[in-house]
């Protein structure tokens, strides 16, 4: 049995296991002859008390043993327990020690705030038995009871000073804290209860909302989870059915070639045994011609001539075109159309796809916007230019991070996303949730921009130019100024120029902020609205040798 255990069984008197244990009524238990001996000392005032908690009794109560208690006792003297006083009633270096045991010292059971003195149960008796001590305070064990007297003056602190916020003594209060509000600090003591009061019932009253709080979100992370798996086995369940039709399809398409084979094969066979049947006849023909061309008799040779020399009707071969390995090639680049297509849908949908997952949000508070750039890189993002997209006089490089405007065109191929007209380009990747990107810029001006994919692509139409329609947001730098565009609105924007502009999206919220980047970043522009769609960023350069570059940001 453990060292709190032991305590339990051991009287506060003797400090030994209890003997002959008896239960008085506030509780405590004792050996029936130590509070015997404790209550005949208190005979003479007719007031019987408690050695620990001094509950008080005007009539003497009467003792009965706590057999149960005593069984518990004789059980523990089994296991070995000494009936002198434990270890554990010793002080250690992190108790509080009896001032008045000499030699090893028991622990302290009480400290009496008016002698500045701490006693074991033993030697605090005399508190008990004097009515000399029946004022003095007993508070449990402490090591500060010498904060309570006054270093200046070595008196008891009993008053407290509000002005100054502190504990002081009666000469304290005409000396320095002369004409300060100073009361006793039994008074604070009941004003700050109160206050302490207040604030615990509001402490609970947080705690009640906290904890309904917890228990709402312990229901939203079970609606978020239990949604989640039901739409994880639905989405399975259709990709199944996808996969499985595609099977099918593949199958159906693997038997038509098969029996369009065996149809074929079978048409080839059957006219190729009629070319070896006549080949086989026109062989016995050239024979029998080759025989009679060998007859000496002039009229048998005229007079088998006619019948021999008849030949039979020939297989007509002219519907034969030999093509080489290309029978069914129209099947596979028919086959390859319908993968590209649902290539495409799966790309285009996609998007949309992995919009609709980001977009869940249980209304929680969302982070504000970083204000330093070390809190904006916690939501940077590589991203790269679509080789789809760029004009043909931007070259890429940089693994297609930096665009820079040539005089000539590039060899890239046709492709219906490319801008024909402005020169621009957008991000391969799509932009949701938070993030950050900057670009490096160098030369006359550029665009740096975000746009839907639908924007339009051919023309020179405000439709497709970067910050002229509702569908792209653009700041444009140029030389030592900046003007944001939207709508083919612009807006002047002030603040320091710089070669690097930072882009902070935040998809959900609807934020879009542009920065000027230096050793400090600065705030050019805000945009607060309601993104419909994944954003691309997008840039456009403008001047013959000017370049814009997505940096990878550290």
């Amino acid at each position: 049995m453990n060292q709190m255990d032991q305590t339990k069984f051991c009287c506060s008197v003797c400090l030994d296991l209890l003997k002959d244990p008896v239960t008085i009524p506030c509780g405590h238990s004792y050996c029936m002859n130590c509070i015997k001996s404790f209550w005949d000392e208190e005979e003479k005032k007719k007031i019987y008390s408690c050695p620990q908690c001094r509950q008080t009794f005007t009539a003497r109560p009467v003792l009965v043993k706590n057999t149960m208690l005593a069984d518990l006792v004789e059980e523990l003297k089994k296991t070995g327990l000494q009936a002198a006083p434990a270890d554990h009633c010793y002080a250690g270096p992190e108790d509080v020690a009896c001032d008045f045991c000499t030699g090893r010292k028991m622990k302290a059971f009480k400290s009496c705030l008016v002698c500045f003195v701490s006693y074991c149960a033993k030697h605090l008796q005399t508190h008990f038995i004097s009515s000399a001590f029946e004022t003095h305070k007993l508070v449990e064990p402490s090591k500060k009871l010498r904060e309570n007297i006054c270093s200046r003056h070595d008196e008891v602190m009993k008053m407290f000073c509000r002005t100054d916020q502190q504990s002081i003594c009666y000469l304290c209060s005409v000396d320095e804290h002369k004409g300060h509000d100073t009361v006793s600090a039994a008074a604070e003591r009941t004003e700050r209860q109160r206050e302490l009061e207040v604030s615990r019932q509001n402490i609970q009253q947080r705690i009640q909302d906290r904890e309904k709080d917890v228990k709402l979100l312990q229901q939203e992370v079970e609606a978020i989870n239990q949604s989640a798996d039901q739409t994880v086995e639905h989405s399975e369940k259709i990709f199944t059915e996808l996969i499985h039709l595609i099977q099918k399809r593949s199958s159906d398409v693997k038997q038509q070639i098969r029996s369009q084979q065996e149809t074929e094969v079978s048409r080839v066979k059957e006219l190729e045994e009629k070319l070896e049947q006549e080949i086989t006849e026109l062989k016995r023909k050239d024979a029998e011609l080759k025989q009679l061309s060998h007859t000496e008799d002039h009229i048998q040779f005229l007079h088998n001539y006619p019948s021999l020399s008849a030949l039979s009707e020939s297989t007509d071969s002219s519907s034969i075109n030999i093509r080489p390995l290309s029978y069914f090639e129209d099947v596979t680049a028919a086959v390859s159309e319908v993968r590209d297509k649902l290539q495409d849908i799966l790309r285009e949908e996609w998007t949309n796809i992995s919009l609709t997952v980001t977009e869940v949000d249980v209304l929680l508070s969302d982070p504000p916007e970083p204000k330093t750039r070390a809190g904006f890189l916690k939501y940077s993002c590589e991203i790269t230019l679509d080789l789809n997209t760029v004009h043909k006089q931007l070259l890429l490089s940089e693994g297609n991070r930096k665009a820079t405007l040539m005089n000539q065109q590039q060899s890239y191929s046709d492709h219906p996303d490319r801008f024909n007209e402005w020169q621009q380009v957008l991000s391969r990747e799509s932009l949701t949730g938070r993030c950050y990107w900057e670009v490096e810029w160098r030369g006359t001006g550029v665009f740096v921009a975000v746009a839907y994919k639908n924007i339009s692509r051919k023309g020179q139409g405000n439709d497709c130019g970067f910050g002229r329609n509702d569908k792209s947001w653009a700041l444009d730098c140029y030389n030592n100024s900046y003007t944001f565009r939207y709508n083919d609105i612009k807006t002047r924007v002030s603040g320091p120029r710089s070669s690097r502009v930072g882009v902070y999206l935040d998809h959900r919220a609807g934020i879009l902020s542009f920065y000027s980047v230096s050793e400090t970043m600065t705030l050019l522009h805000r945009v607060q609205t309601t993104f419909t769609q994944p954003l691309y960023a997008g840039l456009r350069v403008y001047n013959y040798g000017a370049t814009a570059e997505l940096i990878k940001v550290k």
